[in-house]
């Protein structure tokens, strides 16, 4: 099964990360835990490219950086730990480059969808949990957390972070895989949430 956590900056997505998978280890479930950018050396090593503070990068260039990375990610970790039969749970994934790179960039989604699709073989996430939370408090988490040491991302302006909240919500309204949480709650109640939820999906 692969689970795919989405949302913008400082929505808790490593938190939620680190909770479900000692509750699903606890449970005896083998779970494989990732990222993306990331992943594999390769992807960390684009990781480090793509938020790299100093470098101007264009939005072709982004999308391009991002799916050259998932590409060796889903070869190399994450289809091989779904045919072995384990869970895999991946913060980022697809969406994050449609909120991001569309909705965020303006770029086209039938263009970003068709890249992606070829990176990933047209792998779907079983279940996509959505942090939602207002752009406000993400600046205000981020400025906590990285004490101004900002990446190239976190220094985009509020209007880009606002387009991209807005294109995970439009994108959760797609089907049913989706599953839209307000991210402002406690982290130990929201893990309590999702793991309850995917629970009774798995």
């Amino acid at each position: 099964m692969f689970i795919t956590i989405e949302g913008i900056e400082g929505c808790g997505k490593s938190t939620l990360v680190a909770g479900l998978v000692t509750r699903l280890r606890a449970q005896g479930r083998e779970t494989i835990v990732t990222r993306e950018p990331g992943g594999t050396p390769a992807g960390d090593a684009i990781r480090r490219i793509f938020l790299e503070p100093d470098l101007v990068l264009a939005p072709l260039t982004e999308a391009l950086l991002i799916n050259a990375a998932r590409a060796q990610h889903v070869a190399e970790l994450i289809a091989p730990a779904l045919d072995r039969g384990e869970l895999v749970l991946c913060d980022r994934f697809v969406d994050s480059t449609l909120a991001y790179q569309g909705y965020g960039r303006g770029m086209d989604l039938d263009l970003l969808e068709s890249l992606c699709d070829t990176a990933t073989g047209s792998l779907v996430p079983d279940r996509t949990y959505v942090l939602d939370l207002p752009v406000a408090i993400s600046r205000r988490r981020v400025a906590e957390r990285d004490g101004g040491d900002a990446d190239r991302m976190e220094r985009e302006g509020d209007d880009f972070y606002e387009r991209a909240r807005r294109g995970f919500l439009t994108l959760a309204q797609r089907d049913g895989r989706y599953r839209v949480f307000d991210a402002t709650k406690p982290p130990e109640e929201l893990v309590a949430q999702i793991h309850g939820d995917l629970m009774e999906f798995v």
